[in-house]
């Protein structure tokens, strides 16, 4: 029996960026649906997966450009791990590793693991691996480890908290404009309806973006800085105009923080979690 593969199939690229402070601000004006503003200049703590999405693109693209059919890609989970927030107006080495490659009926699932590093720093600020499911991949062969990382373990349990927010297609077309994710489905309802749903949906980021700043305003004082890492796992779509309710559940001390997104339909994101430094900010 041949063994499969361990090293991934094509280079690691590196990119550098600059995280200016007008796409931190918009970004995040965007991310608090309904929610006050927050400071100018102070980054969500889902910026970091803004920086890592454009890499990540390139690099799926650069995977099945082989491949003999269509691809699509489904966002399967997310795991982002913090030292520190998005800083105005540094720039970004981002390192981007292809951690595995496993069949599945539907395509390939993969894992990715990305690295963001500010000028000159040894270490990286944040890290994140996504998960993604890229439907209609046959050419793909396995390799390499696609579990994440455990969430952190709550200690004991506060008392649960909950919002409800109605994404718009206003809403969606403005997270899009401001992450610069802007697939068809969350702006084209014709596009959006080849591809399976029945309307325009919003971005599965944007609505874990609107969790975090729920959690940030309720357990953290507004003090964003302070999340450490946040994961979660996507189930279902969002449509516009469907009522989304978030709940999250603290543990004792509100450091590990719980959440689930749902519509009337069912859970949309489910098996989240935030981890909040203790104190001040660090930024």
């Amino acid at each position: 029996m041949t063994s499969a593969p361990t090293s991934p199939p094509l280079p690691s690229p590196v990119r550098t960026l600059t995280a200016d402070e007008a796409s931190i601000t918009t970004y995040r004006r965007a991310a608090r649906l309904a929610l006050a503003p927050a400071e100018p200049g102070r980054a969500s703590p889902v910026h970091a997966f803004v920086l890592a999405h454009t890499v990540a693109e390139e690099t799926v693209t650069a995977l099945t450009a082989g491949e003999a059919g269509p691809v699509s890609v489904v966002h399967l989970g997310q795991d982002i791990r913090l030292r520190r927030p998005v800083r105005a107006g540094e720039q970004v080495t981002v390192r981007l590793d292809v951690l595995g490659v496993r069949k599945e009926p539907r395509g390939a699932r993969i894992a990715l693991r990305v690295r963001l590093h500010g000028h000159d720093a040894p270490q990286p600020f944040a890290e994140l691996v996504i998960s993604a499911l890229l439907v209609g991949a046959t050419a793909l062969e396995p390799f390499g480890d696609v579990t994440g990382a455990a969430a952190p373990a709550p200690g004991g349990a506060g008392e649960p908290q909950s919002a409800t927010h109605e994404p718009t297609a206003e809403w969606i077309s403005a997270y899009a404009q401001a992450s610069g994710d802007l697939n068809p489905i969350h702006l084209d309802a014709a596009a959006a309806r080849e591809a399976g749903f029945d309307s325009v949906i919003a971005h599965g980021m944007g609505v874990v973006a609107l969790a975090v700043e729920e959690a940030v305003d309720r357990f953290a004082g507004g003090d964003a800085a302070r999340v450490r890492g946040l994961g979660c796992r996507f189930s279902a779509p969002v449509a516009p105009g469907v009522p989304l309710e978030i709940v999250l559940q603290p543990d004792a001390r509100a450091h590990v923080v719980r959440f689930t997104c749902k519509t009337p339909a069912g859970a949309a994101v489910k098996g989240g979690w935030i981890e909040f430094a203790q104190g001040g900010a660090d930024a």
